[in-house]
């Protein structure tokens, strides 16, 4: 168990998107990013699961076959699209399908996902490893088809342009007043 580096590290990272929700005006979600991942269900089991360089919740799950922490988490983070999936009516019975997100939070995941890079990778970070990590696993996730494709965008921007430029872009185009 490593209640220290479980700490600092989900700490570095909420500090991270905290910063960035910040940048594109979201300050609310800035403020409340992650905060479940203080409960006891997630924290202890992130502490006992400790890798420091990729998510405790993956380990949780090659052991046990599931990750509870990460089942309690999905379920309280609306920045997770895992969040947004729902049973299909026009569908067959039982048929789970993505919803679409709202943009704040699409932006939000999109913040999520550079701090999760920059956190695991430290100084080998490059601005395409959130792309790359979206990519590989894009063909498996219920993820609405409106919700990928902007998220898609702008991490293809953030490898080409870097930061600086995707969340001005996010600033302007993509962000309307009223979320802020």
């Amino acid at each position: 168990m490593n209640v220290w580096g479980h700490f600092k590290t989900i700490t570095s990272h909420k500090l991270l998107v905290m910063k960035y929700c910040f940048q594109v005006g979201l300050y609310r979600q800035g403020l409340l990013h992650d905060l479940s991942k203080y409960t006891p269900t997630e924290f202890w089991r992130g502490a006992v699961y400790y890798q420091g360089n990729r998510s405790p919740n993956d380990e949780e799950r090659r052991e046990n076959g599931c990750s509870v922490a990460w089942m309690h988490h999905k379920g309280r983070n609306k920045h997770h699209y895992e969040y947004w999936t729902d049973y299909q009516l026009d569908a067959p019975k039982g048929q789970l399908a993505g919803t679409k997100m709202p943009l704040r939070y699409v932006v939000e995941m999109f913040c999520d996902r550079i701090a999760a890079a920059q956190t695991y990778n430290k100084e080998a970070y490059t601005s395409d490893m959130p792309l790359n990590y979206f990519l590989k696993g894009k063909g498996q996730m219920l993820m609405h088809p409106e919700t990928s494709r902007l998220l898609e965008k702008l991490l293809r921007m953030l490898a080409k342009y870097g930061q600086d430029q995707t969340f001005s872009y996010i600033r302007r185009k993509v962000l309307p007043r009223k979320t802020y």
